[in-house]
C-alpha cells in the first residue's frame, strides 16, 4: 500500500506552492473522486446518509478504501495545521479556544489513522508486514501531534518514540531518504522539545531518549522491529558499544584557555566525531607521504565533514534556544556562542590546511610547477616533460592555481577574524594578522614569478620586496606562538620554521633580482650608447664584434654591392711572390724603349731557366 510514501508525496505535492490550506483543500476534492470510484458519495442534492464502517474484507478487497480513511485523517491534521499557523504571528500566541479546536482536528485525525491501524492489523485486509508498521508508525506520529498540542509530554515522547524506532528500522531495511527527513524534520525536533519540557538533560541523545520511552508492551511491534533493525531497540551488542561511545563523548569544550560544558547531546556526539577524525588523519597522511597531493588533500575530507556537523548542530542548538526566548545574556546561550565560534574555527583551520597541501612544500614558497595530480617522486623528470613545464604558459597556469589557493586561504582567515569574541581577543588577532601577513607574503611572491617569467624584473623586484617586507612582519609573531606537535597535519598554524624559511628565502630573492634589474640597467644603457653611434657597417662586416643589443636583421649585406677591395687568399700571395721583382727607387729610372727591350730579353732567360728548373708539387716552383 505504500502509505508512507502516500502521504508524503500528498503532503510535498502541496506544500512546495502552497500552504496547509491549500493542501486541506486538495484533499477535500480527491476524498470526492475517492467516494466517486467506490460509488459511496451522497448523490447531489441528495440526503445525507451516514457512512458504515469499513471491514477489513472491504480493505482487503480494494486498497481504495484504506487510501480514504488515509485521506480524511490528513484532512483534518492539514485543517488543525493550518489554524495553528494562521495564528502562529499573533503576539499573543494561541489562545484557549483556538488550541482546543486544533486539538479536537489532531484527535480526529488519530483516531482514524488508528482505526486504519486496526483494520490492516487482521489478516482478512491483506496488509504485509511493512503496512502494518507504517499504519503503527503514521497512527502514532499524529497522536504524538495531538499530545503535543495538548502539552501531555510524557504520552507525548511515548508516541513519537513508537513512530521514531518504527521508522528507523524501515529505514535500515529500505534505504530510504523519504524515512530519514520524516526524523530529522519532524519527529526529532519534537522528541527533544517534549524531553526538554521534562526536564531530561540535552546531552542525552534522541536514539536514547526514543529507546528509553518505547513502549515494550505490544510484542509484535518489537518483533518486527528487533526483526528489521536489532540495534533500533537497543539489543545486542553492537548497540551496546553504541551506547558506551555515546557515553564516551566529550562533555567539555575548551576555547582559548576557556572550558565550556557541552550541554547539547548533537554537539557532544559531533564533537567527539571529530576528535575521532583527527586520530584517522594522522594515521592516514603518515602512510600517504609519497602520494599526490590531490590524495593527501582528499584525506581532509572526513574531518572536514565531521566539523562541518558539528557547526550545523551548534546552529540548530542556539536557533532553538533564541525560539524558546532565551536572552543572550543567559549562561545556556553564552555556552553555545563560545562552542560556536570553537567550532567554526576549527572547521575553517582544516579548510585553511587541506588548502596548504595543496600549495605544495613549504606552502608554495619553493618553486615547483608539477601538477597537483603528480606523484612525488625522486626520479628525474624525462626531457619532454621538462621542456613542457619550462613553458611560460604552463608556468603562469600553475602560479595562477597558487594565487587561487592562497585567495582563499586569506579569505577563510577573514572569516575567523568575524566570529563571536575573537575580535576582543587582543593576542589572537595579532597572531592572526601575523598568519594573513604570512600568506600575503607567498600570493605576492607567486604574481611577482609571473613578472619574472614575461621578463618583467624590475615590477618582480618590487614585489618581492613587498613580500620580504611582510615575511619580517608576521616571522616574529609566529615564532612566538605556541607550536604544533611535530608531524601533525596542516591546519591554519604556520610553524616557526615556515616563517623563518620564508623570510630567509625572500632575502636571498631580493639580492638575486637586484642583480637581474642591475644587470638589465647596464645593458639597456650600453644599447642608448650602441644606438647613439649612429648607422654601423652591415652585419657581414662584424662579424668579429660581439652583439650589445638586438641583432638588426634589416643591416645583414649590403645589397646592391658596391666595387671595394677585398683580402685575397695567402697562398696566391705567396706563389705571386717568386714571380714580382719590386723596383728599388735607389736607381734613376730608365726610358721607356730601353726599359722594355731589357723586359723582353729578361723574359727570354727566365723561359729558359723555367725548362731547367725542377718543378715542385702541382706544378710550382719553389
Amino acid at each position: 500500500m505504500d502509505i508512507t510514501q502516500f502521504i508524503v508525496s500528498k503532503r510535498d505535492a502541496a506544500l512546495l506552492y502552497g500552504d496547509y490550506s491549500t493542501y486541506q483543500a486538495q484533499l477535500g476534492k480527491k476524498l470526492l473522486k475517492a467516494r466517486k470510484r467506490l460509488g459511496i458519495a451522497t448523490k447531489n442534492r441528495g440526503k445525507y446518509q451516514k457512512k458504515d464502517q469499513f471491514s477489513a474484507e472491504d480493505v482487503g478487497q480494494n486498497h481504495e478504501y484504506a487510501h480514504l480513511i488515509l485521506l480524511t485523517s490528513e484532512r483534518a491534521w492539514a485543517n488543525a495545521m493550518s489554524m495553528r499557523a494562521a495564528h502562529t504571528a499573533d503576539t499573543k500566541g494561541i489562545n484557549s479556544r483556538t488550541r482546543k479546536h486544533i486539538v479536537s482536528r489532531l484527535d480526529k485525525a488519530a483516531r482514524l489513522a488508528e482505526s486504519l491501524a486496526v483494520l490492516l492489523a487482521q489478516p482478512e485486509s491483506g496488509a504485509t508486514r511493512n503496512d502494518r508498521l507504517e499504519s503503527q508508525a503514521y497512527a502514532a506520529l499524529i497522536r504524538g501531534a495531538a499530545l503535543f498540542e495538548k502539552q501531555s509530554w510524557e504520552p507525548c515522547v511515548e508516541s513519537y518514540a513508537v513512530a521514531r524506532i518504527v521508522y528507523s528500522a524501515l529505514a535500515t531495511a529500505t534505504a530510504s531518504d523519504m524515512f530519514k527527513d520524516l526524523l530529522s524534520e519532524t519527529i526529532d525536533p519534537s522528541i527533544r522539545y517534549a524531553a526538554y519540557q521534562l526536564k531530561t538533560p540535552r546531552t542525552v541523545p534522541v536514539a536514547t531518549i526514543a529507546r528509553k520511552a518505547f513502549p515494550q508492551s505490544d510484542e509484535w511491534i518489537v518483533q518486527q522491529v528487533n526483526e528489521l533493525d536489532a540495534r533500533a531497540l537497543g539489543q545486542g551488542d553492537a548497540q551496546s558499544r553504541q551506547d558506551a561511545a555515546e557515553e564516551s563523548v566529550p562533555r567539555t569544550l575548551t576555547w582559548r584557555s576557556r572550558e565550556v560544558k557541552i550541554e547539547d547531546a548533537a554537539i557532544a556526539l559531533a564533537w567527539g566525531r571529530v576528535q575521532q577524525a583527527k586520530g584517522r588523519l594522522v594515521e592516514q597522511l603518515s602512510s600517504l607521504a609519497d602520494a599526490k597531493l590531490k590524495k593527501v588533500a582528499s584525506a581532509y575530507d572526513s574531518i572536514l565533514t565531521a566539523t562541518q556537523d558539528a557547526v550545523d548542530a551548534t546552529k540548530n542548538a542556539i536557533e532553538e534556544l533564541r525560539g524558546e526566548g532565551v536572552s543572550q545574556s543567559d549562561s545556556r546561550m553564552q555556552s553555545l556562542q563560545v562552542t560556536r565560534t570553537a567550532v567554526n574555527y576549527e572547521m575553517i583551520s582544516w579548510r585553511i590546511g587541506r588548502n596548504r597541501v595543496l600549495t605544495g612544500d613549504r606552502d608554495g614558497a619553493v618553486e615547483n610547477y608539477e601538477k597537483l595530480s603528480g606523484k612525488k617522486t625522486k626520479k628525474e623528470p624525462s626531457a619532454a616533460k621538462r621542456s613542457r613545464e619550462e613553458r611560460p604558459r604552463y608556468k603562469a597556469g600553475k602560479l595562477r592555481e597558487l594565487v587561487a589557493l592562497y585567495e582563499g586561504i586569506l579569505q577563510s582567515v577573514e572569516s575567523v577574524k568575524e566570529l563571536p569574541g575573537v575580535a576582543a581577543d587582543e593576542p589572537l588577532t595579532q597572531w592572526l594578522h601575523a598568519i594573513t601577513s604570512y600568506f600575503q607574503a607567498l600570493k605576492v611572491l607567486a604574481i611577482a614569478r609571473s613578472h619574472d617569467i614575461i621578463g618583467n624584473t624590475t615590477n618582480a623586484l618590487a614585489l618581492i620586496n613587498h613580500a620580504h617586507d611582510l615575511a619580517q612582519t608576521a616571522a616574529p609573531v609566529l615564532s612566538q606562538a605556541p607550536q604544533p606537535p611535530a608531524g601533525s597535519p596542516r591546519n591554519i598554524q604556520p610553524t616557526a620554521e615556515d616563517a623563518d624559511f620564508l623570510k630567509t628565502f625572500l632575502s636571498g630573492q631580493v639580492l638575486r633580482f637586484r642583480a637581474l634589474v642591475h644587470m638589465e640597467n647596464l645593458q639597456k644603457k650600453a644599447e642608448e650608447e650602441y644606438a647613439a653611434q649612429g648607422p654601423r657597417a652591415p652585419l657581414i662586416e662584424r662579424l668579429h664584434e660581439y652583439p650589445i643589443g638586438p641583432v638588426d636583421l634589416t643591416n645583414l649585406v649590403e645589397m646592391p654591392p658596391k666595387v671595394a677591395p677585398i683580402p685575397v687568399k695567402p697562398i696566391f700571395l705567396d706563389i705571386a711572390w717568386n714571380y714580382i721583382q719590386y723596383p728599388e727607387f735607389d736607381e734613376p729610372a730608365k726610358p721607356a724603349a730601353e726599359a722594355k727591350k731589357e723586359a723582353e730579353a729578361e723574359s727570354a732567360e727566365s723561359a729558359e731557366a723555367e725548362k731547367s728548373r725542377k718543378k715542385g708539387w702541382f706544378g710550382f716552383g719553389r
